[in-house]
Order: structure tokens, then sequence, then C-alpha cells
């Protein structure tokens, strides 16, 4: 059996949730990282699911098989090079996903960053996660990218529980 790799979608705006869930309907695994983001209102305070990362989600299918995907509504094209589609390391799907999961309150979107340290969490329920380390307002930060779509995400993390990767 064949191990499918993770590949990016470009789907219209605001279509992560409805095009990840025929996705699912349809048999395939598909994800579309969100993050809890608080919104001042008039009278009160909101919190709002938001996408991790606007007008893209991620699904693991064959790319020779790719038409069922492309035909699903809500779908732009599949990211890649010209027309062969990109997959994206199975670490950084991993550790998005572990994020989302785990440190839900805590995750936000985060520049692109192409330097800094690599590090790997060693302890805590993050353990394993890989990224890099900034440093923003007197906190650390775990940036975790993916480097197909140039996008990224931070969590807020302990400096004493983390190694450096080289």
């Amino acid at each position: 059996m064949e191990v499918l790799q993770w590949y990016a979608l470009h789907v219209r705006s605001r279509q992560e949730r409805v095009v990840e869930q025929s996705l699912i309907k349809k048999g395939y695994s598909a994800f579309s990282p969100l993050y809890r983001s608080r919104r001042n209102r008039a009278d009160r305070t909101v919190k709002l699911d938001l996408p991790l990362f606007p007008g893209y989600m991620f699904c693991q299918f064959d790319p020779r098989l790719r038409l069922p995907i492309l035909k699903t509504p809500g779908i732009v094209a599949i990211v890649g090079s010209g027309n062969i589609p990109e997959p994206i390391e199975d670490i950084e799907i991993s550790s998005i996903q572990k994020i989302t999961m785990v440190a839900e309150d805590l995750v936000m979107p985060w520049p692109f960053f192409r330097e800094g340290q690599r590090v790997r969490i060693e302890a805590g329920p993050l353990c394993g996660v890989e990224g890099k380390l900034i440093r923003a307002k007197n906190h650390s930060k775990l940036v975790v990218s993916v480097t197909l779509l140039q996008r990224s995400v931070a969590v807020e993390i302990d400096e004493e529980s983390m190694s450096p990767l080289y």
C-alpha cells in the first residue's frame, strides 16, 4: 500500500471549511487549520475560529488521481510548480496539526521566515514539534512554516523545553 502525501489546495475565499467537509465526505483526509481570534464588538468580545492559512487547506491524495479533487466545488487549484502538484513535508503537516490541537488558544498566523534558529520541542505537550525560534515582545515563539505556501504559524513556548537542530 502506497503512503499518500499531503498537498496544499488553493480554495475560494472563505470556503476552507466547506471544501474540507466535501473532501472528507469523498473519503479524503483533509485538514483546514484554524486559530481562535478575539474581536471586540460594540457591546461584547467575540471569539472567532479563523483559517490559519486563508485561501488554502491541505489534503492527502494520489497526485495521479487528482481530477476528483479538482472537481470539488470551491477548489481553485492544487499548489505546485506549473501543472505538477508539489507535496508538503510530513513533519510540517504533523507539526501544524499538533499545534492546532494542543495549543488552540495560543496559535496565530505569523509572517514567513527564512532565517532563524531551527529548534525541536523536547518536553511538554508539543514534544517533537520542529520549527524556528523567534523572540517578540519579550516572549519566545516557535514558528512552524509551510514552505510551499510561504506561510507560517507561531505558538508561544518556554525556551527551556527545546533543543537546537543543526
